[in-house]
């Protein structure tokens, strides 16, 4: 019996978030504070008082929902996770959770590589769409054929749970592969409101200032496994670690997989921490006998 705890990634976020923490807790609004010190602009501002638009930006997005969760999980008395992971972004969260990071280290990492990310959505147009109830090796099946067609990059990105994958890839690409999709018996296929296509090789050119940032930072010895996207297995050494955070820019979030080997290791409980609620609901998905719960 081994309780989980999971980190959300982009697309959790909303207007207000945070706020209790910081009106209530005079350790979440040192937290808030020493971000927007280390940010160097004022993230709790946008997260109180932005417009959606605004929390929209990779730049904010990315350290928006990473100090949410951070200061959600730092709330919580006496946690002590049997098992860490995180969807995408969460991933560095899980990792503060662990304690291979730091939470200085790891926002200068969430910001580095949001800033990256940012700049590689700008060099190609790309995007990203949700394909609902088509098996996953059709899904992938159809990538590689429109990829192998027309040259496009199209590939499976997030594996959500079992009927609910994400592809990504370039504009054209992703249009063809959705009408493919549809043609092939998916009920939907539908484009993402993304700017850039997340988890394809489209964001190559982000890797490197990643891995640099991320070869310069201490990461320390985890207190228990964090079960990572691109492999979707428990994973407790360091440059290990390392190296599949690297991966992840490019590889696909393997979350049904990972949340499936967490229920073979032991896992009976998941809380999810953070914004929102999005993981307990694939959680169920992926194994309905699982006892969830979130704090946000």
């Amino acid at each position: 019996m081994k309780h989980a705890f999971v980190f959300p990634g982009q697309g959790s976020q909303f207007k207000g978030m945070g706020k209790d923490h910081y009106d209530n807790s005079a350790f979440g609004k040192k937290l808030f504070e020493q971000a927007n010190e280390i940010l160097k602009f004022r993230i709790s501002d946008i997260m109180f008082e932005g417009s959606d638009e605004d929390l929209k930006q990779t730049n904010v997005t990315q350290p928006a929902v990473f100090l949410h969760s951070v200061i959600a999980y730092k709330s919580i008395e006496g946690a002590r996770p049997d098992m860490v992971a995180g969807h995408s972004l969460g991933e560095f969260s899980a990792l503060v959770a662990n304690g291979t990071l730091s939470f200085e280290d790891a926002l200068q990492l969430v910001s580095i590589r949001a800033k990256a990310m940012q700049k590689a959505c700008e060099l190609t147009p790309s995007t990203m769409a949700a394909v609902l109830a088509l098996a996953d090796d059709k899904v992938v099946a159809i990538c590689q054929e429109v990829t192998n067609e027309t040259g496009e990059v199209v590939v499976a990105a997030n594996y959500n749970c079992p009927g609910q994958l994400v592809i990504s890839g370039s504009i054209k690409g992703i249009e063809i592969a959705c009408e493919r999709m549809k043609a092939a018996g998916a009920k939907r296929a539908l484009v993402l409101p993304v700017g850039g296509a997340f988890h394809s090789p489209l964001m190559e050119p982000a890797k490197d200032e990643l891995k640099a940032a991320i070869e310069k930072t201490t990461f320390h010895q985890p207190t228990a496994h964090v079960y990572q996207n691109v492999v979707a297995k428990a994973v407790y050494d360091r440059d290990e670690i390392k190296q599949n955070l690297i991966d992840q820019l490019t590889g696909a979030v393997r979350w049904t997989q990972s949340v499936q080997t967490m229920v073979t290791d032991g896992a009976s409980k998941f809380t999810e921490v953070g914004p929102g609620k999005v993981l307990q609901g694939l959680v169920l998905k992926i194994d309905k006998t699982m006892q969830v719960d979130g704090v946000a």
